[in-house]
C-alpha cells in the first residue's frame, strides 16, 4: 500500500487534482489518498467547491507519492515559503513526485527540478518558466508529460490524468494502468510525446 499526499491550496484546479486521483483510486488496495493542506481548514478550489485536508504540513507524514496540482492559486503559492519548504521535505522521502499543469512551477521554485526535464500548461508556459527563477530546468514545450527520474510533470489540466496512468504503469505494471482507464471508461493518451496542445516558440 502506497500513500499519496495530494496537496491542496486556495485556487487549485479541480481536474488537475481529481483526475489523477480518480485513476489511483481505481486501485484502492494499492493506494491510500490523503489530502494535505497547510492548515486544518477547508480549501476552496478554482471552481468553487472546497476540500477539507486530511493532514497538514506540520504533521510530518511521509508520503510515497506526491501530487501537486496547478490552478490560479499557484500565483500566490510560488511566494509561500511554507509550501516550498514542505515540498522540499516531502519530496526527499517520496518514491514518486508528480505535478499537473502549473504545479510544476512550485516544484521548480522549490529547486526540485534543477537539472531535469519538465513541462507545464502550454498557455502558461512562459509564465512558469519565468516564475521558477532558475535556468537549470529543461522546460519542454511539446510534451503531454515528462518523466525524469522520480519526477513526473504534466501539461495542462487533463494531461495529469494521462500522466497518472503512466505512474500506475511504472509502479504496478501496464495491465494495472490499462485496467484503471477501462474501469473509468477513459480514453487515455499513453504517448508522452503526443501533445496536441503544444504551441510553437
Amino acid at each position: 500500500m502506497r500513500t499519496i499526499g495530494a496537496v491542496i491550496f486556495e485556487g487549485f484546479e479541480m481536474l488537475d487534482y481529481f483526475g489523477p486521483l480518480e485513476m489511483f483510486a481505481m486501485h484502492r488496495d494499492q493506494f491510500k489518498i490523503v489530502a494535505v493542506g497547510e492548515a486544518a481548514k477547508p480549501v476552496t478550489s478554482s471552481g468553487g467547491p472546497a476540500v477539507m485536508p486530511d493532514a497538514t504540513f506540520a504533521d510530518g507524514v511521509r508520503y510515497d507519492v506526491l501530487l501537486v496540482p496547478g490552478g490560479k492559486g499557484v500565483r500566490a503559492e510560488v511566494e509561500n515559503t511554507a509550501m516550498l519548504e514542505w515540498l522540499r521535505a516531502a519530496s526527499a522521502g517520496a518514491e514518486v513526485v508528480t505535478s499537473v499543469c502549473t504545479g510544476s512551477a512550485l516544484l521548480a521554485r522549490a529547486g526540485l527540478l534543477d537539472g531535469r526535464g519538465a513541462t507545464t500548461n502550454k498557455l502558461a508556459f512562459d509564465w512558469v518558466r519565468e516564475v521558477s527563477q532558475t535556468d537549470a530546468v529543461d522546460w519542454r514545450r511539446s510534451a503531454r508529460w515528462v518523466k525524469d527520474g522520480k519526477f513526473y510533470t504534466s501539461s495542462g489540466v487533463s494531461a495529469g490524468t494521462d500522466m497518472s496512468l503512466q505512474v500506475i504503469a511504472d509502479l504496478l505494471g501496464e495491465e494495472a494502468a490499462q485496467a484503471a482507464a477501462f474501469w473509468a471508461e477513459y480514453e487515455a493518451n499513453r504517448d508522452a510525446d503526443n501533445d496536441p496542445f503544444a504551441l510553437e516558440e
